[in-house]
């Protein structure tokens, strides 16, 4: 009945489904959620767009994803410019030149490398054997104690000491007085929010929402030629080799009746002992929404990591060395298969930004269309 059978209706499958179906395939997209969308999913309360799964700012080098992704939005100047929380301390993000002259009173890009020099050379780490000690030879140990530490043993669940060392390659060190996160030349947040895109690219394209590929695996795999899975893929291959660890993230979303809660779209807390690791507050999303308009309420975010159980939502992979291994096993399985593409975080078992993912499910398209010529 299907040229494709697409299981998932974010980005990657849902931009899968838009070419294959512009050059007269037909499609099918099944989705275990009520909605489509995936992590990207955008709903509107109180007047505001909120990102349900967490903030979500689209950015991006390549003129051609950024054209592409805007035929189907416009997308406004948002700039990521998040602040970080250390107990009653605030920090410009990335570390820049506001970050050092808070933390050292230092005024010239000279004195913040001087500063940062003289903690590496103190803490002597010749061979870095785990993150602590990577993170303290790349920006040296105030910077490392306060805005990272804390922050990121809670995005992983582990303390950093347990943690590998090639988890941070790098950390954006920048000797100017810019708080843009993100160096790119293309950065915003489409004005209406995201579902509308995925609305756009699926219209004319029959959806099954609220369906488990795994509980009717059998039925769903007949009805198609071939199979787009953007699910895990240890899962699709009954983990044979054993599990894949994943991390999840729990979401509170409250309203509150305050027309500005934090000033801010994105306040990351990178105090250990603050369970969550930031708020968002949607409002800030929306340029020319900051402050002074209509709406006396705001809507904010609390986003919890979380140990990943079976059943829960996965939304990164762990990649160390073990699940990296593993991984290895599953995509050699997958290489000899001529049925099924996998995609995504999940079916790639890799962390993707947006702009990756377009890139990457528009040259899968074009690798799998070029078969059928």
């Amino acid at each position: 009945m299907y040229d494709y059978l697409i299981v998932g209706s974010g980005l990657f499958g849902s931009i899968f489904a838009y070419e294959a179906n512009k050059r007269g395939k037909k499609c099918l997209v099944i989705d275990k959620r009520s909605h489509i969308g995936g992590n990207i999913y955008t709903v509107q309360i109180e007047g505001i767009q909120v990102h349900q799964y967490g903030a979500h700012i689209f950015h991006t080098n390549s003129r051609k994803v950024w054209e592409y992704m805007n035929q189907f939005a416009e997308f406004n100047r948002y700039t990521n410019s998040p602040i970080a929380r250390y107990k009653s301390e605030l920090y410009n993000m990335p570390f820049n030149m506001n970050t050092f002259n808070k933390i050292w009173g230092v005024i010239t890009p000279s004195e913040a490398k001087a500063k940062i020099q003289q903690q590496i050379k103190e803490a002597g780490i010749i061979e870095p054997k785990n993150l602590e000690e990577q993170a303290i030879s790349l920006v040296g140990r105030d910077i490392y104690e306060k805005l990272v530490k804390g922050y990121t043993e809670k995005q992983w669940g582990r303390r950093a000491t347990e943690l590998p060392n090639f988890i941070i390659k790098r950390l954006p060190v920048r000797f100017t007085y810019d708080n843009n996160y993100f160096n790119d030349r293309y950065q915003g947040i489409p004005i209406g929010g995201y579902t509308q895109i995925i609305e756009k690219m699926l219209e004319g394209i029959q959806i099954r929402l609220e369906t488990d590929f795994f509980t009717q695996r059998d039925k769903l795999t007949s009805l198609a030629d071939k199979i787009v899975f953007t699910g895990m893929i240890d899962e699709y291959y009954n983990h044979c080799y054993g599990k894949l660890e994943y991390r999840s993230l729990r979401f509170e979303t409250e309203i509150l009746d305050c027309e500005n809660y934090q000033g801010n779209a994105v306040v990351n807390f990178t105090e250990y002992d603050v369970p969550y690791t930031r708020i968002i507050e949607h409002k800030h999303f929306e340029f020319g929404c900051q402050s002074g308009n209509s709406n006396p309420k705001t809507v904010i975010t609390r986003e919890y990591p979380t140990i990943w159980h079976h059943g829960d939502a996965p939304y990164y992979p762990m990649n160390d060395d073990r699940n990296n291994k593993l991984y290895a096993k599953y995509k050699a399985l997958a290489t000899a298969e001529n049925k099924i593409i996998f995609g995504g975080r999940l079916g790639m078992y890799k962390y993707f930004d947006m702009q990756n993912i377009v890139a990457e499910a528009l040259m899968c398209v074009k690798n799998e269309m070029s078969k059928n010529i």
